[in-house]
């Protein structure tokens, strides 16, 4: 009998077609892929602090610009009455207080960088940018309510009460020799106005605003002087 290779041809290419299907139809499966790190929320907010700020206190305001613009307040830097600054005798400076104008309920936050006013009456001499936020501009004063907003840490520091301001050195070191009878120290700042050179008086050197109250109480009662407590930066 005759042998047909076609038997036998078609088996092979059965095999061969089985095989390069199964080839096709392999699936690597990759592996896995991890979870994505979380994504960073946003940031906290800062603490606000609860309740009503506190009041430091109530008086009289003023604004000063010309010609105090460009020359260096007491913290050194220079003085912008273009920014929302103020002048106080006492707070430290980078203090931050709002200030009410409690005529017409205005108010402004500032950044005490200087030391005055030495007025007797008022509290706190705001920049002009700061006196036209409360509208206080063409009024020259308003009364005011400060309350405290934000600052350095609490301090310790030193404290002095001034007595008097000369544009003639001799009229302040009469003061201090009358005065040194009865107080120590008593010494003699030198200030720099556009106004002229000041010689200022000042007794004391204390730890409090506390004691240095007292101590204006006395010279005030006792010497019949006009008394400012100041807070010393030296």
């Amino acid at each position: 009998m005759r042998f047909s290779p076609r038997p036998a041809l078609a088996v092979f290419l059965a095999v061969l077609f089985a095989g390069g299907c199964a080839h096709r139809h392999v699936v690597r499966t990759p592996p896995p892929t991890p979870p994505p790190s979380p994504t960073p929320g946003p940031a906290p907010a800062p603490a606000v602090p609860s309740g009503p700020m506190r009041v430091i206190e109530e008086g009289n305001a003023s604004w000063y610009g010309v010609p105090y613009h460009g020359r260096r307040a007491a913290n050194g830097e220079i003085y912008d009455m273009h920014k929302l600054t103020a002048a106080h005798r006492t707070l430290p400076f980078e203090t931050i207080v709002r200030v009410t104008n409690l005529r017409n309920g205005k108010h402004t936050q500032v950044r005490i960088t200087d030391r005055g006013p030495f007025v007797e009456g008022r509290i706190i001499d705001l920049s002009l940018a700061a006196a036209r936020e409360i509208d206080m501009v063409a009024t020259g004063v308003a009364r005011v309510r400060l309350e405290f907003v934000n600052g350095p840490p609490p301090m310790n520091g030193a404290f002095t009460v001034q007595v008097g301001a000369f544009l003639q050195k001799e009229n302040a070191v009469k003061l201090r020799q009358r005065l040194e009878r009865r107080y120590q120290p008593v010494f003699v700042h030198e200030y720099d106005s556009p106004k002229g050179l000041f010689y200022r008086v000042r007794v004391g050197r204390v730890a409090s605003e506390v004691a240095a109250d007292k101590l204006a109480e006395k010279l005030r009662t006792q010497e019949s002087l006009t008394t400012f407590v100041v807070r010393l930066d030296e």
